[in-house]
C-alpha cells in the first residue's frame, strides 16, 4: 500500500498475519545468566512487541518460566512432579506480570490472563474475554500454562493458538531457526529453512514436545521459530519476510 502525500510518497508495510500468538522462552528473560529477572531483556522484548501492535496485529503471548523455576528438572531430582509443575506455572506469572509492566511502560495496554485463578493480580483464563482484549488492541500474556500438570508451556502455545483462532505461533528463541543440532555448540550445525509437523516428530527435534507438535498439526496452525534477539526479527516475521524456520503442513506451502 502506498500513500501519496505531494511529491513524497510513503510504502506502508502490509502485515501477512492478523492475529498472531508470541512463545517467549523464560530463559530469554534471564539474559546472559539464564536465571532471574534481566530489565534491558524485558525491555527490549516489550519494543519489539510494540513494533507488531503499532501495524495493528493481534497479540497473544505465552512465556515460560526456566529463568525462575523448572518443574521437571526439580521433579528428576526427587520432587513430586504435580508440584514441580504447578511451582513452574507460578514462575511464569512473575514473568507474565514483568513482560505487563515492560509494554504498559512503552504505551502498550497488556492484560495478564492465567490458567490458575489468582484474582488480585490477574484475571483468569476466559477465551471470549482474551479475544475481545485483542480486538481492542491490547496485548494478551497468558500465564500460568494450562493450569494442568504434566503440559509443558510449548502445549500451551498450540493449545491457545487452536482457542484463540491465532493464524500462526512465532517461537521466540535465541537462535536463528531449528538446526539439526545445537547452533552454540556446533559450528558446522545446519539450519532448516522449511519443515514439516511430521519431520519435528519423526526427526525428534527439539524445539517443542510431540503434544505440541501434534496439536499444531490437528489444527493446521503453522510455526515460526526465530531469533528474539535480532531487533526487528518479529516485526518481518508478521510481515511475510524470511526470518528463521517455518513449520506448516507441506513445504510448498
Amino acid at each position: 500500500m502506498y500513500i501519496n502525500y505531494g511529491i513524497i510518497t510513503i510504502a506502508m508495510a502490509k502485515a501477512k498475519y492478523h492475529r498472531i500468538l508470541l512463545k517467549l522462552s523464560g530463559e530469554i528473560f534471564g539474559g546472559k545468566l539464564k536465571y532471574g529477572l534481566d530489565p534491558e531483556i524485558i525491555d527490549n522484548i516489550a519494543k519489539e512487541i510494540k513494533s507488531v501492535k503499532d501495524k495493528n496485529i493481534q497479540t497473544a503471548v505465552v512465556i515460560g518460566g526456566g529463568n525462575i523455576f523448572r518443574g521437571l528438572s526439580a521433579a528428576s531430582a526427587g520432587m513430586d512432579r504435580a508440584t514441580g509443575d504447578y511451582m513452574g506455572m507460578l514462575a511464569t506469572v512473575i514473568n507474565s506480570l514483568a513482560l505487563q509492566d515492560a509494554l504498559e511502560r512503552v504505551g502498550v495496554f497488556a492484560r495478564v490472563q492465567t490458567a490458575i485463578e489468582m484474582r488480585q493480580i490477574a484475571e483468569p483464563f476466559i477465551r471470549r474475554r482474551a479475544i475481545r482484549h485483542m480486538e481492542k488492541g491490547r496485548v494478551v500474556i497468558l500465564a500460568a500454562g494450562t493450569g494442568n500438570p504434566y503440559f509443558s508451556t510449548d502445549t500451551t502455545a498450540a493449545l491457545r493458538a487452536a482457542e484463540l483462532d491465532a493464524e500462526i505461533i512465532i517461537k521466540a528463541t535465541k537462535v536463528d531457526g531449528v538446526f539439526d543440532k545445537d547452533p552454540l555448540k556446533f559450528k558446522d550445525a545446519k539450519k532448516f529453512k522449511t519443515l514439516t509437523y511430521l519431520e519435528i516428530l519423526n526427526k525428534g527435534l527439539k524445539i517443542m514436545d510431540s503434544t505440541a507438535a501434534s496439536l499444531c498439526m490437528d489444527n493446521n496452525i503453522p510455526i515460526i521459530v526465530l531469533n528474539l534477539l535480532k531487533k526487528g526479527n518479529v516485526e518481518k516475521a508478521v510481515l511475510g519476510g524470511q526470518v528463521g524456520t517455518i513449520i506448516c503442513a507441506n513445504k510448498e506451502t
